[in-house]
């Protein structure tokens, strides 16, 4: 046989085929652009779904004031998850790379999820504190009032789905995932890495004042430290989903 003859030794990979199919800085940030428009496209086409049902007119102002029901704002949220995924499928698929190994779908173990959970509790904690302190609310009222009225106009449920499952994968998937995968991989190394997927997650929640996005800033970041730390994106997924569930259901159905 070829292969236990000295003359024909086995063939082996060249070393460019053993290099990881990873998207550095430049392709991240372009396919995070694409991804994050299609996100934008699958939530902003619910929205017009709806308003072509009702017979409205296909004009902003008539978009907006459909887009603020509760029902409707939930469904986009939910319709945007297919689409993020879809783009990240193909990004990655154009790599040629598994994507299950390429956003670290792997579970992390209970002791990591534990130690994630604790972490992620102390932080709220602490603005908890702080916001005690300097006599603001916890929540930003414009996300009590569309929870609490969603509860009133019989979307609790809907909306207890949306931002705790479908919303934690959307923005843990582009962010946590892709973009920490492919920046990690460039000049800007892990530290790097967690810190620009931590702003650009930030950035997500501009609807926030600067109190709160700095909030979002320490959660992102302990989000980034637990992908790394676990290599697992489920972790931060799960942690992200807990958040949200939290905080919907004490504004829901248990705050003043």
């Amino acid at each position: 046989m070829d292969s236990l003859n000295p003359d024909h030794p086995p063939i082996t990979a060249a070393p460019a085929d053993l290099a990881p199919r990873v998207w550095k800085f430049w392709g991240t940030a372009l396919w995070g652009l694409f991804i994050f428009a299609a996100m934008f496209v699958g939530q902003i086409g619910a929205v017009v779904l709806l308003a072509s049902q009702r017979g409205l007119p296909m004009d902003l102002p008539s978009l907006q004031l459909i887009g603020r029901e509760p029902q409707t704002l939930a469904l986009s949220v939910i319709t945007g998850l297919p689409a993020t995924l879809l783009a990240v499928w193909l990004a990655i698929r154009i790599k040629k790379a598994s994507f299950v190994d390429y956003l670290a779908l792997h579970w992390p173990s209970w002791k990591q999820l534990l130690f994630g959970a604790v972490g992620l509790i102390l932080i709220v904690l602490v603005w908890e504190t702080m916001s005690r302190a300097l006599g603001r609310e916890a929540t930003p009222g414009s996300m009590t009032d569309l929870l609490k009225s969603g509860r009133d106009k019989g979307a609790a449920l809907l909306l207890l789905f949306a931002f705790s499952v479908a919303a934690p994968m959307s923005e843990e998937i582009l962010a946590r995932g892709f973009l920490y995968r492919g920046w990690s991989a460039s000049f800007l190394r892990v530290p790097g890495a967690i810190l620009l997927s931590s702003l650009i997650w930030t950035v997500v929640h501009l609807q926030y004042d600067l109190y709160f996005l700095t909030e979002v800033l320490a959660i992102g970041l302990w989000f980034g430290y637990m992908r790394y730390r676990s290599d697992s994106l489920w972790i931060t997924i799960v942690l992200h989903a807990l958040n949200n569930l939290t905080a919907v259901v004490l504004t829901m159905w248990l705050g003043s």
